[in-house]
C-alpha cells in the first residue's frame, strides 16, 4: 500500500498566541532562529513522507475546513495524516510510524503518556467523511464514531513532539527548553 499523505495545517489565525502577549502568528514565531513552521515542515521532510501545506490566503473557517480542503487536494492519496502545523517538536519517526499503523486498522490514532496527540491516519475510506468537514469542527467526530466500530488503531508513542502544540508563549518558551534539552542529549 503506498504512503498517506501528511496533511499539514496551516490556516488557523493563532489568536490564543497573540492574546498571550505574542506579537507575531505562532507559525513565524521563531524557536532556535528558525520559524515554528519550518520546524514542522522538516519534520515532514525528513520523514520521507509526501505532503501537503493547508494555507490558503485569508485563512479558513475552521480546521474542519482547512481538513477537507487538504485531503480534497490529494484526492488521490491512500490515505492521510492530520497534522497542525504548531508542533514543531514531532519526530520523523512518529509520522512514519502513524503512516505504518493505517496498514493495521482505518484509523490511527498517537499517544504520549495516554494523552492524545498528532497527526490521526485516516486510510482513503474516509475521503468522503474528511472532505465533507466544514467549519471549526475538525475530526473528533470521525474519530469517535471509528472507536465505537473498533476501527481505530491507539499508537504509544514516546515522542513528546506528537502532543507539545503552541497555542500560548510558555508553549514556546517550554518547546525551546525542549530543543536545547535534546540538543544536550545529542551532543553528550
Amino acid at each position: 500500500m503506498p504512503s498517506p499523505v501528511v496533511i499539514i495545517l496551516a490556516a488557523g489565525r493563532g489568536e490564543r498566541f497573540l492574546a498571550s502577549g505574542a506579537t507575531t502568528h505562532k507559525l513565524d514565531a521563531l524557536l532556535n532562529g528558525k520559524p515554528v513552521l519550518w520546524h514542522v515542515l522538516q519534520a515532514v521532510k525528513s520523514s520521507g513522507l509526501n505532503w501537503h501545506l493547508v494555507k490558503p490566503e485569508g485563512g479558513t473557517r475552521g480546521m474542519g475546513d482547512s481538513i477537507a480542503m487538504g485531503v480534497q487536494a490529494t484526492s488521490g492519496a491512500s490515505g492521510w495524516l492530520i497534522l497542525p502545523a504548531d508542533l514543531p517538536l514531532i519526530h520523523p519517526a512518529s509520522l512514519q510510524r502513524v503512516a505504518a499503523a493505517l496498514r493495521e486498522k482505518p484509523v490511527a490514532v498517537p499517544y504520549y503518556r495516554q494523552h492524545q496527540g498528532h497527526p490521526v491516519g485516516f486510510r482513503r475510506e474516509y475521503f468522503d467523511s474528511l472532505t465533507a468537514l466544514s467549519g471549526d469542527f475538525g475530526a473528533r467526530e470521525i474519530l469517535r464514531d471509528s472507536r465505537l466500530r473498533g476501527k481505530v488503531l491507539d499508537l504509544s508513542l514516546s515522542d513528546a513532539g506528537v502532543v507539545h502544540d503552541i497555542d500560548a508563549l510558555t508553549d514556546l518558551r517550554l518547546a525551546q527548553r525542549l530543543l536545547n534539552a535534546r540538543a544536550r542529549r545529542m551532543s553528550g
